[in-house]
């Protein structure tokens, strides 16, 4: 396994240089038309990313929140494209787990709205999601339930598991964007993230079989 981890490191770090290479080749190519004209579309660029994170921010993006109430949760799902939404009770321990991680990773990943809905205070959105296991975090994409993490089996069956190793299974459903350093990083710490199957687009989930607690 090691060897593996390694031998894709290199290959990664052997494409990299290449498009350094090329692009290093392009700038030395450029005359002053083509730089005024690179410095202009990354200025465009630049304005367009921080109205987005405004946008973004207006939303209570950046910060981990509770959603009181299913009509909440409807009216957050319409205003916000990523969701990843935990679903919890007051008395499970491995969902102050994901708290945890939850208000790091909101504040990294802007594009998505990190939240957190009480199953007792939800029933019929729990039905209808069909949550059976606490904690489970529902990843939404485009208002569409993308995707579960049905407690903690597929992140590694322990409650140390990393951010970065919750960060890369999240960033699977397309959620948040989770970039090849992460990946690669955490991949080379925890082994077992490398069987982790690309997630597909459901519309619910019957399966038991997580490290968790039956709700």
């Amino acid at each position: 396994m090691e060897t593996i981890i390694q031998q894709k490191v290199i290959e990664v770090a052997n494409n990299v240089e290449k498009q350094l290479d090329a692009e290093l080749e392009r700038l030395d190519n450029l005359d002053i038309n083509d730089i005024e004209k690179l410095r202009e579309n990354r200025l465009q660029e630049l304005k367009k990313l921080q109205k987005q994170k405004q946008e973004w921010l207006a939303l209570g993006h950046g910060e981990y929140s509770e959603i009181p109430d299913e009509k909440e949760f409807f009216e957050v799902s319409k205003k916000s494209q990523n969701i990843v939404c935990l679903f919890y009770k007051d008395d499970s321990p491995r969902s102050k787990i994901v708290d945890h991680h939850f208000k790091i990773l909101a504040k990294r990943h802007l594009e998505a709205k990190f939240c957190k809905l009480n199953v007792e205070r939800c029933p019929f959105l729990t039905e209808r999601l069909r949550i059976k296991i606490i904690p489970t975090i529902a990843l939404i994409v485009n208002g569409k339930t993308k995707d579960y993490i049905v407690g903690f089996t597929e992140l590694g069956n322990c409650d140390d598991f990393s951010t970065e190793t919750l960060e890369v299974r999240i960033g699977q459903s397309g959620a948040i964007n989770c970039s090849d350093d992460i990946i690669y990083s955490n991949n080379a710490r925890k082994p077992f993230m490398s069987h982790i199957t690309k997630p597909k687009t459901i519309k619910g989930h019957e399966s038991d079989d997580s490290d968790g607690e039956d709700y």
